[in-house]
C-alpha cells in the first residue's frame, strides 16, 4: 500500500503522506492536518481530484 500514488499530479505516494503526519497530534482535526500534509507534499495542488483520497489516507494513518 505505501508505494501507491495518491496524487498523481505531483506523484505522492501513501508513504510520502505517511511520512508528514509522523510527528503529528493524533488529536489535531484532520482538515488542519490535510493543510500540513498538503504544505509538505504539494498533494492536491494540481487538479484537486485526489482532495478525497488524501483525506481518507490521513485518517487511515492517525489512527494506527
Amino acid at each position: 500500500m505505501e508505494n501507491v500514488i495518491i496524487c498523481n499530479c505531483k506523484q505522492v505516494s501513501y508513504k510520502d503522506i505517511e511520512h508528514a503526519l509522523e510527528n503529528q497530534n493524533k488529536m489535531e482535526d484532520v482538515l488542519q492536518l490535510f493543510d500540513e500534509v498538503q504544505k509538505i507534499t504539494h498533494c492536491s495542488t494540481g487538479c484537486g481530484g485526489c482532495h478525497d483520497k488524501v483525506l481518507d489516507v490521513i485518517s487511515e494513518v492517525m489512527m494506527k
